[in-house]
C-alpha cells in the first residue's frame, strides 16, 4: 500500500510539475509573442495616434453636422431673428455658417431630451402622476425649458467672453499706441496687438484678427471697426472705434488719443475693484451671522450654561 501510496503522490507531483513547466513555457511564448506584436506595431503607432487624434477632433464636427442638419430640416428660429442670432452668436465667438442650424437643432435636442425625462419621471410624481393631462402639461413644460436652456447658455458665454475682453482691453489699447508710436499702419498695428494676445486673452485676439483680416480685403474701415464694436458690445471697445474711425476720417494723430483712452480705462477699472472692494463688507455680513457668529456665541457662552446645568442640578 505504502509502495502504491508513493508512486501514485509520485505520479501527481510529477504531473503537477510537467503542468507547471508547461504553463511557464506557454506564458513565455505568449509574452514573446506580444513582444513580437509589440515591435511591428510600433512602426504604426504615429499614423495611429494622429488617427485617433483627427478622429476625436472629427466627433463634434460630426455631431455639429447632425445638429446642424436637424436645424434646418426643423427651423425653430425665425427668419426675421435669424440676423439677431446671427449677431449674439458672433459675440459668444460662433461665426461658422452653420451656427444658426446648430443653435436650433440644440434647442430641438435639448427640449426633446427633458420632455422624454418628463415622461419617464412623471409617472412616479405621487397622486398626479397617473393624471394623463398633468403628464402632458409636464411634458410641454419641460419641452419649452428645454427651448430656452441653450439662449441662457450663450447669454452666459456672451458675459464670459466680454469679461475677458474688458479685463484685456487697457493691455491691447498699450500696444496698440506702442505699434502707432512705432510707425504702423492700422491693419499692421491690429494684426501685431491680435498675435500678442493670442496667449493673454484669445477672445480679444479672435475680434482683432477678423477685423484686420476685413480691414485687409479692402472693407470700409468704418463698417469693420463698427461691426467689431458691435460684436464686442463694451462702451470701451465703442470708444475705441469712434477715436480709430475720427483719426482715418480727420488724418488726426491717433497715439494721443488711444494713450489717453487707455488711461481713462485704467482708471475706471480701478474704480470698478474699489466698488467692489466698498461691497464685500455688506455682502459679509449675512455670512458672519449664519456661520461665524453662532460658533462664537457657543464658544463664549458654553461654559457658563455647563456650570448654570451643574448648579442647577446640585440643588
Amino acid at each position: 500500500m505504502m509502495n502504491a501510496d508513493f508512486w501514485r503522490n509520485a505520479a501527481l507531483l510529477a504531473l503537477l510539475a510537467g503542468f507547471t513547466l508547461w504553463l511557464v513555457l506557454r506564458d513565455k511564448s505568449h509574452r514573446a509573442r506580444i513582444a513580437q506584436r509589440t515591435r511591428q506595431s510600433v512602426a504604426r503607432v504615429g499614423v495611429d495616434n494622429s488617427a485617433m487624434a483627427d478622429a476625436a477632433k472629427r466627433m463634434p464636427q460630426r455631431f455639429a453636422k447632425r445638429i446642424a442638419a436637424l436645424g434646418e430640416r426643423l427651423p425653430v428660429v425665425q427668419a426675421e431673428d435669424r440676423a439677431k442670432v446671427a449677431m449674439r452668436l458672433a459675440s459668444a465667438g460662433f461665426r461658422d455658417r452653420r451656427a444658426i442650424a446648430v443653435m436650433s437643432g440644440l434647442k430641438i435636442v435639448v427640449g426633446a431630451c427633458l420632455a422624454l425625462g418628463a415622461i419617464a419621471l412623471g409617472g412616479h410624481l405621487p397622486q398626479v402622476g397617473q393624471n394623463f393631462t398633468i403628464r402632458a402639461l409636464l411634458m410641454a413644460g419641460a419641452f419649452v425649458i428645454g427651448m430656452m436652456l441653450p439662449e441662457y447658455a450663450l447669454a452666459f458665454f456672451i458675459r464670459h467672453r466680454r469679461k475677458a475682453i474688458a479685463a484685456a482691453l487697457p493691455d491691447a489699447l498699450d500696444l496698440l499706441v506702442v505699434c502707432t508710436n512705432a510707425g504702423n499702419s492700422l491693419v499692421v498695428a491690429i494684426k501685431r496687438v491680435a498675435r500678442e494676445l493670442r496667449v493673454i486673452c484669445p477672445p480679444l485676439a479672435d475680434e482683432f484678427t477678423v477685423t484686420a483680416d476685413e480691414l485687409s480685403i479692402g472693407s470700409d474701415t468704418a463698417q469693420a471697426l463698427s461691426a467689431m464694436s458691435a460684436r464686442v458690445g463694451l462702451s470701451t471697445m465703442r470708444a475705441l472705434v469712434t477715436t480709430l474711425v475720427q483719426s482715418q476720417k480727420y488724418g488726426t494723430p491717433v497715439t494721443q488719443s488711444l494713450r489717453t483712452l487707455s488711461r481713462t480705462e485704467r482708471a475706471m477699472q480701478m474704480v470698478a475693484l474699489e466698488e467692489k472692494a466698498a461691497k464685500l463688507a455688506p455682502k459679509m455680513t449675512l455670512p458672519m451671522m449664519i456661520f461665524i457668529m453662532p460658533t462664537v456665541s457657543l464658544i463664549a457662552a458654553g461654559p457658563a450654561v455647563i456650570r448654570l446645568i451643574a448648579v442647577f442640578r446640585g440643588h
